[in-house]
């Protein structure tokens, strides 16, 4: 059964699976305000304006060009229904390598800019009652064992956390909220034009150097994960009454999300009588 129209927010819609979504969602009669950095990007695959679509030029790192899209979005279309954060960026680099500026201009992407599109959606979906979010992290937001990756995964389990802790605020409201963590997804992600690679002392860590070497070298442009059925999946999740507040997308994010709740249970019943004895006795 068809599903309703719905107005839809994506960042990041320019290529990747922002893009893949894009073209889904409208081929199946949707509403989508989407953004990129350059409005010429969005134009170039899905044409200008219309009314039921709205390129949106966004600097994702200023909360005005943030909230100037969304109330655009607002006063276009009326609504917003759903909302989804999927801008992002990886970053390379051992822990001390990284810069101040590489650090937090990572988080200002990956972690802030999604706050400050909540910030702004969400007095919208409150006054509506009604509305989803669906912020996309990444397996490495829930299984962050890679070594050199120490900035991206951190961004992206701040990003999985506040997603829940988002969920658990809003429910009463009827708003939903929903964080995808998808495996690799063949798209150029990881290509050397969007990875960015802070690559002082990489070559004192063979874990590090091994881990950007497997990324570059050998996974790129043979991922898994296919994008055009990542973006049915997430269209999916947002169709049903009991949208998923954790979803995994493909097998590997399945495994790795397995083996870490295996090792977590294990750590929690090897030390669960030290753990149990910092309480006070009373």
């Amino acid at each position: 059964m068809k599903q309703a129209s719905r107005t839809w927010f994506i960042t990041g819609a320019s290529k990747g699976v922002g893009q893949k979504l894009v073209a889904h969602l409208l081929e199946q009669g949707h509403r989508v305000a989407a953004t990129s950095r350059t409005a010429a990007s969005l134009t170039k695959t899905f044409g200008g304006a219309s009314d039921r679509f709205l390129p949106l030029e966004v600097d994702l790192t200023s909360d005005r060009s943030v909230q100037a899209a969304v109330e655009k979005t607002v006063q276009w279309f009326g609504v917003i229904n759903v909302v989804v954060n999927n801008a992002g960026y990886a970053q390379q680099g051992t822990v001390e390598a990284l810069s101040d500026d590489e650090l937090r201009r990572n988080f200002e992407v990956n972690f802030f800019a999604p706050m400050a599109v909540l910030r702004h959606a969400l007095p919208h979906l409150r006054r509506q009652r009604s509305g989803h979010i669906i912020n996309i992290s990444s397996i490495v937001g829930y299984q962050g064992g890679y070594a050199g990756w120490g900035s991206y995964v951190a961004s992206k389990f701040a990003l999985s956390g506040l997603t829940e802790s988002l969920a658990a605020e809003v429910a009463e409201l009827g708003i939903r909220a929903t964080v995808v963590y998808p495996g690799p997804v063949r798209t150029d992600f990881l290509s050397n034009g969007a990875l960015a690679v802070a690559r002082r002392q990489i070559d004192d860590y063979s874990e590090a150097k091994a881990s950007l070497d497997l990324h570059l070298d050998t996974l790129h442009g043979h991922q898994a994960g296919d994008p055009d059925k990542l973006a049915l999946l997430i269209m999916q999740a947002a169709s049903v009454e009991s949208a998923p507040l954790h979803l995994f997308a493909g097998k590997i994010a399945n495994e790795l999300a397995a083996a870490k709740a295996n090792a977590v249970a294990k750590n929690l019943d090897t030390w669960k009588g030290s753990s149990e004895a910092t309480d006070f006795a009373d």
